[in-house]
């Protein structure tokens, strides 16, 4: 019954893990992206280009990817004060929750991505959410996208389906999931092609992909990396 299914794809590792991983299940695949005043905006131009090359890459999948769709929701980043959406040094407040946390952010990319599934005609919606191996953020856990999921089906007067297929793994076995579904080919495609860096750093490259090497993103990116090369030699 579900056999269409939306990819909220940012342009990073996980994102593009999870949109490989449901063209692998799905028979018709759309994506979608969000222009909310980021920092590191240059993930939206890594969006276009990782799309073109896994077309040209992946022909059997080339097939099942449909629209691309990049919303304007930049009044997120006007209300949110936050490193992930301002010049600011990224720390951590009392909590232990680091201050790239945009409260709200998921919860509005979901319920904004129903809104054009629910018109698109697909009934699935794929994230790349996790909350094993994360930075805390509480609108990646499990508990608050099942709850979004009910939300979203009630106000949709409709079946809606949240998958998370990242949510239990932890960036190794990110990567190892990444070898799975497309070989050496998507591992190398998702290094060279994606970007996770907070700062929107495109110019230091490590055998992980390019960022500064320093902020929680690059951090969790190289150790689960450092752990994936290792469990393969």
């Amino acid at each position: 019954m579900h056999t269409h299914a939306l990819v909220l794809f940012s342009g990073g590792q996980d994102s593009a893990t999870a949109l490989a991983w449901a063209l692998d299940r799905y028979t018709r695949v759309e994506t979608i992206g969000f222009d909310y005043g980021q920092r590191h905006r240059v993930e939206l131009d890594c969006r276009t280009q990782f799309l073109d090359k896994l077309r040209a890459s992946f022909p059997q999948w080339a097939e099942r990817l449909g629209d691309d769709h990049l919303l304007d929701l930049g009044l997120l980043g006007q209300v949110s004060d936050t490193a992930l959406t301002a010049e600011r040094a990224i720390d951590f407040n009392a909590s232990g929750l680091p201050n790239t946390f945009v409260p709200g952010r998921n919860l509005i990319f979901f319920t904004f991505a129903a809104a054009v599934a629910y018109r698109r005609g697909l009934s699935v919606l794929v994230g790349g959410m996790c909350e094993t191996d994360y930075s805390g953020y509480p609108d990646c856990r499990d508990d608050t996208l099942k709850s979004l999921q009910v939300t979203l089906g009630l106000g949709l007067d409709q079946r809606v389906v949240i998958e998370t297929p990242l949510m239990w793994l932890d960036k190794a076995q990110t990567w190892q999931l990444a070898h799975r579904l497309g070989g050496d080919a998507l591992v190398a495609l998702i290094t060279e092609e994606t970007h996770t860096c907070y700062l929107g750093d495109r110019h230091t490259r490590h055998a992980w992909g390019y960022g500064c090497g320093t902020c929680p993103a690059c951090e969790l990116r190289a150790r689960g990396h450092a752990r994936y090369a290792a469990s393969n030699g």
